[in-house]
């Protein structure tokens, strides 16, 4: 819903769409990053939502700091009910996308019926954004509707990381499990956290050109022969969990047939990494912080 110049409450979202409102919104549903998000702003969501990836429970992986038992959880993808949504009150719908505006994660026709019924907000969050950037437009619609996040030592977290990414620093790769039998293999130029951490001088593992934009698919002893000490490994709801003894099963397969490759996989770091990090200064923080601490080897 785009209203009239005169609402009491106006934001211009990522699409260029002004939105307005006669009343300040209170009662908001957002997708889980941004819901979790606004509540490092100390905006508590009526209810979030999540997307197709998800299923009848909230992925706790995405939801940060949220507190579940205050939020309703709406569902996911093509079982999101919009009138139920709008039944709930919600003055306000806040959404991510991952480029050209288009909602994620919810069916073109529903979000259409809603944003015939309440203001959306559409913010990108995709690879043409910068992770600074993000933060920056969730701050900004953060502080339209009366929130602010308390001071985060996030400056400080970067340079801790900047100072141990020296060039002797051990390599990361970012993964997402796929069952037994592969593994999707991260490229660090599509996601913007990946992209912040190359920015501050981490060495990233770039992965076989093959497969898509954001991902290569390959099977386990191919990830293991990249020989990557430190790992970012998707926790997310969808993403199998990550097997360290997989890993290192296929490792030690795929040093069968490379006998010069001896490194041992038990000295492998594993991170917990989660691609759709609230857009926070906390959030980032702690990232940054969980990397920094990897490559230092606490």
């Amino acid at each position: 819903m785009t209203a009239a110049a005169d609402g009491i409450w106006q934001f211009s979202d990522d699409r260029g769409q002004l939105l307005s409102a006669a009343q300040w919104p209170t009662r908001i549903v957002a997708y889980i990053q941004a819901g979790a998000t606004l509540w490092d702003h100390g905006l508590l969501p009526l209810g979030i939502f999540g997307s197709y990836h998800d299923g009848a429970a909230p992925d706790r992986a995405k939801s940060g700091r949220l507190p579940f038992g205050e939020v309703t959880y709406f569902g996911a993808g093509a079982s999101l009910d919009p009138d139920r949504l709008l039944s709930s009150g919600a003055d306000l719908v806040v959404a991510v996308s991952y480029g050209g505006g288009q909602v994620y994660g919810i069916d073109p026709d529903a979000a259409k019926h809603l944003e015939e019924r309440v203001p959306v907000v559409v913010l990108e969050v995709g690879q043409g954004r910068s992770l600074d950037a993000i933060r920056g437009r969730f701050a900004a619609l953060a502080a339209s509707l009366g929130g602010a996040e308390p001071p985060v030592a996030l400056d400080a977290a970067r340079e801790r990381l900047r100072t141990v990414a020296t060039d002797d620093a051990p390599r990361v790769l970012a993964l997402s499990p796929a069952g037994d039998e592969q593994v999707h293999l991260a490229r660090p130029h599509s996601w913007p956290d990946l992209r912040a951490l190359a920015d501050l001088g981490v060495r990233l593992v770039e992965p076989p050109a093959e497969g898509g934009g954001n991902w290569s698919t390959v099977a386990w002893a191919e990830a293991a022969s990249l020989a990557a000490p430190v790992i970012l490994a998707d926790t997310r709801a969808n993403a199998s969990p990550l097997d360290a003894a997989r890993l290192g099963n296929a490792h030690n397969a795929h040093n069968t047939h490379n006998a010069r490759n001896t490194r041992n996989t038990r000295n492998t770091r594993v991170i917990p990494w989660n691609p759709e990090l609230p857009a926070s200064s906390a959030a980032h923080a702690r990232f940054f912080t969980r990397v920094s601490e990897a490559l230092a080897g606490r």
